[in-house]
């Protein structure tokens, strides 16, 4: 079991390392850690639980305790405060590691959790995950 779960962080950690073009998977991590933080503010419930359940289980643990968010952040200002988590980070390459994270996250999930997570996130974040909704 536990080399399964492993695996698994490292598949996902691969992915977000090659679209993100990171050096190192510790690269990957970190992006990936900020960017599930922030995420894990804007989603409640079942559609939480849902997602979390198709990660990894260390990045399911940070979904599930996010980071603390007043309102939700517009897909610019989720960018902006990406930024502000990474060190040395400017909000294009915060720009690139929501991308490469989200991503990630839109292949874990299948479409029809993916409309759950986008009715819940506001406007524009379908192409933060990669994924441009017909309008």
């Amino acid at each position: 079991m536990a080399a399964e779960m492993t695996l698994r962080r490292e598949a996902f950690l691969g992915h977000v390392k090659e679209r993100g073009e990171y050096d190192t998977l510790e690269e990957a991590e970190r992006a990936a850690r900020v960017v599930l933080a922030l995420l894990g503010a804007h989603l409640v419930g079942d559609v939480r639980a849902q997602l979390a359940a198709r990660l990894p289980e260390a990045f399911a643990l940070i979904l599930l305790n996010p980071l603390q968010s007043a309102e939700p952040l517009s897909p610019e200002r989720f960018v902006r405060a990406t930024a502000a988590w990474i060190e040395g980070a400017t909000e294009q390459t915060a720009a690139w590691d929501v991308s490469a994270v989200l991503s990630t996250v839109a292949d874990a999930a299948d479409e029809d959790l993916l409309g759950q997570i986008l009715l819940e996130l506001p406007a524009g974040y379908d192409l933060l995950f990669g994924r441009p909704q017909p309008t």
